[in-house]
């Protein structure tokens, strides 16, 4: 048989990361683009750095069989629509039709945290499990929740968009989404930097949080191993507030696996075990009992092996049918 890869593409703010991969989920190359401010041009740059590698490569386009993306915001699965993309300024942007019109090959299109998801349980920390939910922390919070091994996209593609979970019903920060009181108003990198400030001020004795020119999610949690008190405080509050949440999708999911992931979770394990306490606590007992709660073991090739899992089942199917 030919050889067979996937292109698995997630599209970041920042960067556009690209992989081939094949069937086994194995990474044979991987790269990265500049993301374009003007988001019309990014099918034209995917294309061009598809066909540029694989001439770097020496290897020909038809073994490539299909296209796995991942984009922000929400998506209709049906016919690879973006809804709204803010930061690209795209609404209802048809990105599956310009994808495959420029890259000459069929693609199918997904949520970016949701192939995150993916691709943890396929490769990464979820183990292959079937029953998995992902919360990436980052700037914001994103997420993930797959149920018998498939996505769950609910109605108008907004499932699993667990950063935006209400844990302050009065009284909490105000949060992108126009809501308040939002899961990521707090576990987020810019949440636990405006909850850290607050303590700084709030501090009866020194800490060395208040040395920090420009405070970050990293140095709050760098504190909080070197036992300064109003760090442990701030991991705690946050750790707290993301085990209630969690401790509630488990009682309505039931999963096996939950998966921190995003540039938060490099904290480790000072986080890991503070939010399974609280999860331990809040979550119906014998759903919480079946759950593990994990680091995300891919990084950042999470959303390219996510992106060829969507992509492989969609060749296969097509190939069955």
């Amino acid at each position: 048989m030919d050889e067979v890869w996937f292109a698995g593409i997630d599209l970041g703010g920042t960067t556009i990361k690209l992989a081939f991969i094949n069937m086994y989920g194995e990474i044979q190359h991987k790269w990265e683009v500049p993301t374009d401010k003007t988001g019309d041009t990014i099918t034209v740059t995917i294309a061009k750095a598809i066909d540029s590698k694989l001439e770097e490569v020496s290897k020909p386009k038809h073994i490539v069989k299909y296209i796995g993306m991942g984009a922000p915001g929400p998506v209709d699965m049906m016919t690879g629509t973006v809804y709204e993309t803010v930061n690209l300024g795209w609404k209802n942007y048809p990105l599956k039709n310009h994808l495959e019109a420029e890259t000459g090959i069929p693609a199918v299109i997904e949520n970016d945290a949701n192939i995150a998801a993916l691709g943890e349980m396929w490769k990464g920390a979820g183990d292959g499990a079937k029953d998995v939910i992902l919360v990436t922390l980052g700037t914001g919070v994103g997420g993930g929740i797959i149920a018998n091994g498939e996505i769950i996209h609910g109605k108008n593609g907004a499932g699993g968009e667990i950063g935006h979970i209400c844990c302050i019903p009065e009284g909490g920060a105000p949060c992108n989404c126009g809501k308040t009181g939002c899961i990521e108003t707090i576990a987020s990198a810019t949440g636990i930097v405006r909850i850290a400030k607050g303590k700084i001020a709030e501090a009866k004795q020194a800490t060395r949080l208040a040395e920090q020119k420009d405070l970050s999610a990293r140095d709050v949690f760098e504190a909080a191993n070197a036992n300064d008190a109003a760090a442990l405080e701030v991991v705690d509050e946050v750790a707290n507030f993301l085990g209630l949440v969690l401790g509630n999708l488990a009682s309505s999911l039931n999963p096996s696996k939950i998966v921190l992931g995003g540039g938060v979770s490099k904290a480790g394990e000072i986080l890991r075990s503070k939010v399974e306490t609280a999860f331990r606590q809040y979550a119906f007992p014998r759903a919480g009992k079946a759950a593990d709660i994990s680091i995300a073991a891919l990084g950042n090739d999470a959303g390219v092996i996510g992106g060829a899992w969507i992509a492989k089942n969609e060749w296969l199917t097509h190939q069955n049918s």
